[in-house]
């Protein structure tokens, strides 16, 4: 058999351990699909004291972690995280001194992506990616290789297992977003600070990876317009129900000529789609190619099993050989799209207000709709909330976005509504 796949890994956390544990466990497995065996041969993480349930006594330990690019590896595995810092540091070690690249960190490649691919083609090594979005489905594989001969009209999905959690939480117990979110974070699927995830920062990392490789531009994680769950309410909930709809956190990424749309926003999703299965920590991704039609990946989007999983995936096509542009055309080819306005993009939409109880509200919310030509499908109030104001829900007849921001900006600052309205599209 031919030589080991030599590897240096940075990051002994859940996932750089678990990538540890499944080439140990399948490490015959490995070696044949891969035509030579994959070995650690050296590891850097903070705390070198500390019990990961791995044995690292037969690895170089290297404290230096950009260090890791100058050891005799062929191969870099970064699991530190973090857009910049040593991250980014070792990335560039490692591409320039012409050592394959492998990375779990999506607000790296959202950042820095377009200079990492230029700098791992410059020096022939690879630069691989499969965990930094959806952990272990493969739809990073599935868009650069399998979809390749297709143009992608449409990528969009659940991008956040965190956000899907609480909204499952929520949708199953009736229970509110703060009770979930604290449970979230006892059993270990939110972090002490959740705002990257709560906020839709992290979704909007991963969809602008997936926007590059489904339309051939540079990742423009600055373009995404990201918002998140946070102000959601059990009765938003219920509201959707009602409707036939569930909530979900969806990233939206369309490419209309030299314009790149990139959203991600709480949507209603209509009970018959299937996003509104995806349960749970659960991730999901849809493409839609003019020739192969809808594509769907489902699975697991995190935990120590599937990222590692995505992980060692990549260090076996670089065993193999196997590898080409990172974001599926060479870096040069890759277009600067400019942002495309939703202010003409068309749909219907969930707007939520907590009002004052009290005559002449709904006349007032009514008015600011009709002039701003927005057209009111449905209207509903309902009891008082905990504060002692009155929920009320409108579902809108499709029509222009720009009208519906233009309705909320003439309620802005009424002294009829408790706190900002709450904007949901509908995914029909």
């Amino acid at each position: 058999m031919a030589q080991a796949l030599r590897v240096a890994l940075a990051g002994l956390g859940t996932v750089g351990g678990g990538v540890i544990r499944v080439l140990d466990a399948n490490r015959e497995l490995i070696a044949r699909r891969a035509g030579r065996p994959i070995e650690v041969v050296a590891v850097s993480a903070r705390d070198r004291s500390k019990d990961r349930g791995v044995d690292l006594s037969r690895f170089a330990w290297v404290d230096d972690t950009a260090a890791l690019a100058e050891t005799d590896a062929d191969v870099v595995v970064e699991l530190i995280g973090g857009a910049d810092g040593p991250a980014l540091t070792l990335a560039r070690r490692a591409l320039s001194a012409g050592r394959h690249l492998v990375t779990a960190n999506k607000a790296m490649l959202a950042h820095h992506g377009l200079e990492l691919a230029g700098a791992a083609e410059a020096s022939g090594a690879a630069l691989k990616f499969e965990a930094a979005v959806a952990g272990g489905i493969p739809v990073i594989k599935g868009l650069r290789e399998g979809a390749a001969a297709n143009a992608i009209a449409r990528v969009y999905g659940i991008l956040n297992g965190t956000c899907n959690f609480i909204l499952s939480k929520m949708e199953a117990e009736g229970r509110d977003f703060a009770d979930v979110l604290a449970e979230a974070q006892a059993l270990g699927y939110a972090e002490a600070d959740p705002s990257f995830d709560i906020d839709g920062v992290d979704a909007a990392h991963k969809l602008s990876i997936l926007a590059s490789l489904a339309f051939g531009t540079a990742p423009a994680f600055a373009q995404v317009a990201a918002s998140g769950i946070r102000h959601l309410l059990a009765a938003d909930i219920a509201e959707a129900a009602a409707l036939g709809y569930r909530v979900r956190l969806v990233g939206v990424a369309e490419a209309d000529g030299a314009q790149l749309f990139q959203r991600v926003h709480a949507h209603l999703v209509r009970f018959d789609h299937p996003l509104a299965h995806v349960t749970g920590a659960t991730n999901a991704v849809v493409a839609e190619g003019n020739f192969v039609g809808r594509l769907l990946f489902q699975g697991a989007g995190a935990g120590e099993g599937p990222t590692a999983s995505a992980v060692v995936a990549d260090l076996i096509d670089i065993a193999r050989g196997e590898f080409g542009p990172p974001f599926a055309m060479p870096a040069a080819a890759l277009t600067e799209a400019t942002a495309a306005p939703s202010g003409e993009r068309r749909g219907r939409a969930y707007l939520r207000f907590a009002v004052a109880d009290r005559v002449g509200v709904l006349a007032e919310i009514a008015a600011a709709m009709r002039d701003a030509g927005v057209s009111i499908e449905s209207l509903i109030q309902r009891g008082a909330l905990a504060d002692g104001s009155v929920l009320v829900a409108i579902v809108t007849h499709e029509g222009p976005e720009r009208c519906v921001a233009a309705a909320l900006e003439r309620l802005r600052g009424s002294q009829s509504l408790y706190g900002e309205p709450m904007w949901m599209h509908l995914l029909d």
